[in-house]
C-alpha cells in the first residue's frame, strides 16, 4: 500500500484558500466566484500548477482551467511580436502580401491586409505594434 506524502502548502495559496473560505462562508446559497477570486487564483495557477491549484482552492479543474486559458489569450501582449518571417529572397514589392489579425480582451476583432508595401516597410510597422505605439 501507498502512504502519501503531505506536500507543504506555499504562502500564497494557503493565504488565498482562507481568503476564499472567508468567501464563501459570508455567502448564502451558491454563488459565482467573483472576478478578483477567479483572477487571483489564476495567477496563483500560473505559479504552482493547474491541478495543486485547484484541489488547494477547492475549484473545479475545468473551471479553473478555461479562466486560465481566457485570460492567457487575453493577456498576450498585444505588442509583442510571436512570430515575423522575412523571407530570405529578394522581393518586389508588389509581391508583398501581408495580414495581419488580432483580438482584444473585450472581444473586438482587427485584420489588417497590406499589398505591396516593401520589406523596410513591413518591419517598420511590426515594430510599431511591438512598441505599443500602433
Amino acid at each position: 500500500m501507498r502512504t502519501r506524502t503531505s506536500s507543504k502548502v506555499p504562502g500564497p495559496l494557503s493565504r488565498a484558500r482562507r481568503q476564499f473560505e472567508r468567501w464563501r462562508n459570508r455567502q448564502q446559497g451558491r454563488k459565482r466566484l467573483p472576478p478578483e477570486l477567479w483572477a487571483q487564483a489564476v495567477t496563483l495557477a500560473q505559479a504552482y500548477g493547474l491541478n495543486r491549484t485547484a484541489r488547494i482552492l477547492g475549484l473545479k479543474h475545468d473551471s479553473l482551467k478555461k479562466h486560465l486559458e481566457t485570460v492567457a489569450t487575453d493577456a498576450s501582449d498585444p505588442g509583442k511580436t510571436d512570430f515575423l518571417e522575412l523571407l530570405p529572397r529578394p522581393m518586389s514589392p508588389s509581391s508583398i502580401e501581408c495580414i495581419i489579425e488580432w483580438e482584444e480582451a473585450g472581444g473586438v476583432k482587427t485584420r489588417m491586409q497590406i499589398k505591396g508595401v516593401g520589406l523596410p516597410g513591413l518591419v517598420s510597422l511590426a515594430r510599431l505594434f511591438r512598441d505599443g505605439r500602433a
